[in-house]
């Protein structure tokens, strides 16, 4: 088999494969306002409106933040879409979100694009981003703190099975809600919401300098609240690490960054609790080796997702084949972390993209070398690595 037939193959059966999305901020239409969609809602997307500044730095912080939604969405399409090229990744991905709703935007007419999200109904438009991103569920984040969410669920939950849940538990660390972090409050807490909304996992982001020995309010309430609620009820815990929270307080959700991280308290947490899964992305390019080595030495770590600043293909290439290297088909490879229903599309077209010129190369070093590769044995491999397998295994 040639290259270029053996890519061919590659790339159609990852683009036919369905995705479970195993970790993303979007919801389904049962919580109203809360599930954000439409061009409005792309244009000021964080990633865009921290470019924005970069594009015109004589704009006051504030005075944009004082804007309408839509006049804030104007001025980004004016700035990174009409006076300059939309290449950076999360511009272009608005381009191919719009190109994959077959829009013309050959003459970049916001209004007209506003006009086709005016008209189609919300249900439709679920159905169809799925359809067009091929992925058969999403998980997504779901805040027991957040009063929103708590109405939704105190009024019947979720009820689109495309839309499944995972229960963030950042707020067990606010002393606000649990008087010095008391246990019994936290677990109680913990067991009435894990019964209320059946979650998938247990999940919070973690600043690079956490350690689980420091004796602080995190270390405590992971260690004696969330892994014994996880190993009871046999659920993962998936810890995103890495974020330094209001790098920049003037861009508010836009102004978080990146830090490097201690790997040794992953694997501590691995060692002491053999019998809990852990879900493990971690937000710095300079953490990824380090991570699969430690991944590779313990079977209850899953590597998974290249996460926020690391969504740009030059470093999901990277990422991508050295887990594939070091940790084979037992890892994730991506996640959405979508906040806007509509980036399901762009995030997964363009992984999509990666990931077969990554498995491509992969599976011709092996036939190169006298290995039989089957259009079953790639159906099954990434089946496996995209479809939710590792989740419940």
């Amino acid at each position: 088999m040639d290259f270029k037939k053996l890519a061919s193959q590659v790339t159609k059966i990852i683009d036919e494969t369905p995705i479970a999305d195993i970790h993303t901020h979007i919801y389904s239409e049962s919580f109203g306002d809360l599930l954000l969609w439409g061009i409005d809602e792309l244009l000021t997307y964080h990633y865009l409106v921290a470019e924005l500044f970069r594009y015109k730095p004589e704009l006051d912080y504030e005075d944009y933040w004082n804007m309408p939604k839509q006049k804030q969405a104007e001025l980004v399409w004016d700035e990174l879409f009409i006076k300059n090229s939309p290449i950076s990744e999360s511009a272009r991905g608005v381009v191919t979100i719009l190109n994959a709703l077959g829009l013309d935007v050959s003459d970049k007419n916001l209004n007209k694009i506003r006009r086709y999200f005016a008209k189609i109904p919300i249900s439709q438009y679920v159905d169809k981003v799925l359809e067009l991103s091929n992925v058969k569920y999403v998980i997504m984040t779901n805040d027991p703190f957040d009063k929103k969410e708590q109405a939704v669920w105190d009024k019947g939950g979720n009820t689109d099975s495309r839309f499944k849940t995972a229960l963030r538990i950042d707020g067990l660390f606010d002393p606000r809600c649990f008087a010095n972090q008391n246990k019994a409050a936290g677990t109680d807490f913990l067991k009435r919401w894990i019964e209320k909304i059946k979650p998938v996992y247990l999940g919070t982001s973690l600043p690079p300098d956490f350690n689980i020995e420091d004796g602080g309010t995190k270390a405590k309430m992971i260690l004696e609240c969330v892994l014994p609620a996880a190993r009871e009820y046999k659920l993962p815990f998936a810890m995103m690490i890495g974020v330094k929270r209001g790098l920049n307080p003037a861009l508010r959700l836009a102004g978080d960054g990146v830090g490097r991280a201690n790997v040794d308290t992953i694997a501590k947490l691995a060692r002491d609790w053999p019998d809990v899964k852990f879900l493990v992305t971690m937000l710095s390019r300079e953490n990824q080796h380090e991570l699969c080595v430690t991944g590779r030495k313990f079977k209850n770590i899953v590597v998974f997702g290249c996460w926020w600043f690391l969504n740009n293909p030059s470093i999901m290439r990277e990422i991508t084949a050295e887990r594939i290297e070091t940790l084979g088909l037992t890892m994730i490879p991506q996640h959405s972390d979508a906040r806007v229903l509509d980036q399901l599309i762009y995030k997964w077209v363009h992984f999509r993209k990666v990931l077969a010129e990554v498995l491509g190369e992969k599976y011709f070093d092996l036939v190169s070398a006298g290995w039989p590769v089957s259009e079953a044995d790639i159906k099954r491999d990434v089946s496996r690595i995209l479809g939710g397998q590792l989740l419940s295994q």
